[in-house]
């Protein structure tokens, strides 16, 4: 029995990071969704969601500026989240420019922010971005393409991450993002992404419903969108830099609250794990979401499970030294880091058992009822 929940344990860790995105590549290749792409120009209102960001809320309202799309056709918002550090004044300095500022006081969290600068947007489609996200000039008219196809309900662009400095978490933050990207696109052939990053994202605007002020916005209005009968589709070719976090505290709490946030927006969505309204979107929301966050219970059971076969043969005796290995080398890269002793192996089993237990700590939360609503903004 315990050999049993030995390989089981195993094959779920395989399945959820290599056996879910070999399958999603072969129905893709056996079963292709094309998206149709047209260039068109509906008007677009870009929501710029803040919160004590006047370090970059400048660069940020600029860079939207100068994208390569119809100045006539093109809405800039600024939801400004309670900001107390000057934020405000420097977003009303461009009004002459058309950029509107709208204040949330009292602060209430990102996502009631966005229902409220949705609220008073005139666009056809609304783009939303991160206080920090610089787009590629022609990153919109990519985005908009996609909606030429009456079946494409929202769109996500390309979130790259940069690491300046080389930081170690970086290097496995911006690994983990290829890794992301990769599997979007799977999806996006097969059918629909499963969860978006946020700040680059387009949706139409007759497809909007206001969010709780919990809820995930990159997790719930896609699912919002798939539940009205629209796909869900990433678009590489919208290209999206910010700055990766440097510290692994920062990145561990940013990982806890979008873990816990997601799994918030799983239980209110609940009925799609159920296979209804989509089979295969539920399958997928299984083995992308459901399968990832939990995978810390098939980390967690595997090493126990080898604990307990440690005398029944070589096999089983390497199995635990590697994995044994893997944690001990983890749990050294800080040090490792120290003495700028940099083995990229070892700092990337380092991002990979930081997921996992972030994941832990958020369904841990999620247990006990707790929720977070406010956020804080990304440090680089």
């Amino acid at each position: 029995m315990t050999e049993i929940f030995f390989f089981a344990a195993l094959t779920g860790v395989a399945y959820v990071y290599c056996g879910y995105p070999l399958l999603v590549l072969i129905l893709a290749k056996v079963r292709p969704q094309p998206v149709h792409k047209k260039a068109m120009e509906p008007f677009v209102t870009v929501v710029i969601t803040a919160y004590n960001e006047a370090k970059c809320i400048a660069a940020t309202v600029e860079n939207k500026l100068r994208l390569e799309y119809p100045r006539d056709k093109l809405e800039i918002i600024v939801a400004s989240d309670g900001s107390v550090d000057g934020t405000d004044d420097i977003v009303r300095a461009y009004e002459a420019s058309g950029v509107r500022l709208i204040r949330q006081e009292p602060r209430a969290g990102k996502t009631a922010a966005i229902n409220r600068a949705v609220g008073q947007a005139s666009g056809e489609i609304l783009v939303f971005s991160d206080a920090n996200s610089s787009y590629a000039p022609e990153a919109l008219r990519c985005l908009i393409e996609n909606f030429n196809d009456p079946s494409v309900g929202y769109v996500t662009g390309k979130m790259i991450y940069t690491n300046a400095d080389g930081n170690p978490i970086g290097d496995g933050c911006t690994t983990y993002m290829k890794y992301e990207n990769f599997l979007r696109w799977a999806e996006t052939h097969a059918g629909s992404v499963v969860g978006v990053d946020g700040g680059i994202d387009a949706v139409r605007k007759s497809l909007y419903r206001p969010m709780k002020p919990d809820q995930l916005p990159d997790f719930v209005l896609p699912m919002r969108v798939v539940e009205q009968g629209y796909r869900v589709v990433y678009e590489p070719r919208a290209l999206l830099r910010e700055p990766t976090l440097s510290r692994a505290s920062d990145e561990y709490r940013m990982r806890v609250r979008v873990a816990l946030r997601a799994l918030w927006a799983l239980w209110d969505f609940k009925h799609f794990l159920a296979f209804s309204p989509s089979g295969l979107f539920a399958f997928q929301l299984w083995s992308h979401k459901v399968l990832r966050y939990f995978c810390f219970v098939f980390l967690i059971t595997a090493f126990l499970a080898n604990l307990a076969l440690w005398n029944q043969g070589t096999f089983f005796k390497a199995a635990l030294l590697a994995q044994a290995a893997a944690y001990l080398s983890a749990a050294a890269a800080p040090l490792l880091d120290r003495l700028r002793v940099r083995v990229k192996l070892i700092h990337l089993f380092r991002y990979f058992v930081l997921l996992n237990l972030a994941s832990a700590h958020a369904v841990f939360k999620f247990l006990r009822g707790q929720k977070q609503v406010m956020w804080e903004p990304r440090k680089g």
